[in-house]
């Protein structure tokens, strides 16, 4: 003969009530709290979140200077005779749509020695794609810059540093390292000469990427007394591919890649 003890049942049913509706009203009061056992499992999956590499850590006072070519290629001849004098090679990411209009630029870009990276097709905010066109934007973008420059890239900036977890992930699988920046020169906003240089000196640390524009209106004046700064105080630029570090490695929740 089975007994059943109702009023142990009536009180587990109160006691669990009362539980469930604690956890709700806590989730109502504090949204960004985890409260345990499942729900905790979903905020932190919910949570993840993948990042490109904003800065490396280096132990050496090493740099990486880039430049978006995606309008006007005006000064980028005086840019790369900048370089020259200063003995120093980057890194530029180019668009299709500025590779159709300025192949030759890209050519002398190459040739003088400087890393080439993708910059999409078209330069679409990437988060608002499908995977298959993600892919082709970076197939065709890849296509573009080895028949022009002869390089095969490596890296990929997402336009407008757009990205999520599934630009990552697409970057990722098709074997390219999605780059981002530590620090903005904001040339693309005409910030005067001396305004792009004390700000970007009063940014850098070892490791870390520098955005230009080869279109800025006052990138060039800017560069040749910005790169004699950076050399009297120690520093070395290099291009991204040369920043980055190999073998095993992790990106911290700063978009930071260490050594594991």
């Amino acid at each position: 003969m089975i007994v059943i003890d109702m009023r142990g049942r009536r009180k587990y049913k109160w006691v669990m009530g009362v539980v469930v509706f604690a956890i709700m009203f806590g989730m109502f009061l504090f949204p960004g709290q985890v409260w345990g056992g499942n729900y905790l499992v979903s905020k932190v999956v919910k949570t993840v979140k993948l990042l490109p590499i904003y800065q490396v850590d280096v132990p050496e006072k090493k740099i990486a200077i880039s430049f978006d070519a995606t309008w006007g290629a005006e000064y980028t001849p005086k840019i790369l005779d900048i370089l020259d004098e200063h003995q120093v090679k980057t890194t530029f990411f180019l668009v299709n749509i500025w590779l159709d209009k300025y192949p030759d630029v890209a050519k002398m870009i190459s040739e003088r020695g400087h890393e080439i990276g993708m910059h999409s097709t078209s330069h679409p905010h990437f988060t608002q794609l499908s995977e298959a066109q993600m892919e082709k934007e970076l197939k065709d973008n890849y296509q573009m810059i080895e028949s022009i420059t002869g390089q095969k890239p490596v890296l990929f900036r997402p336009p407008y540093g757009d990205y999520n977890n599934n630009v990552i992930k697409t970057v990722d699988r098709l074997g390219f390292k999605t780059i981002q920046w530590s620090v903005d020169s904001l040339d693309w906003k005409d910030l005067s000469s001396q305004e792009i240089q004390n700000r970007v000196l009063s940014r850098i640390d070892p490791g870390d990427i520098v955005l230009f524009h080869n279109a800025g209106k006052y990138t060039h004046d800017a560069l040749d007394p910005l790169l004699t700064k950076l050399e009297e105080q120690g520093y070395k630029v290099v291009p991204i591919s040369e920043l980055l570090l190999e073998g095993d490695y992790y990106i911290d929740f700063n978009g930071i890649q260490r050594k594991k």
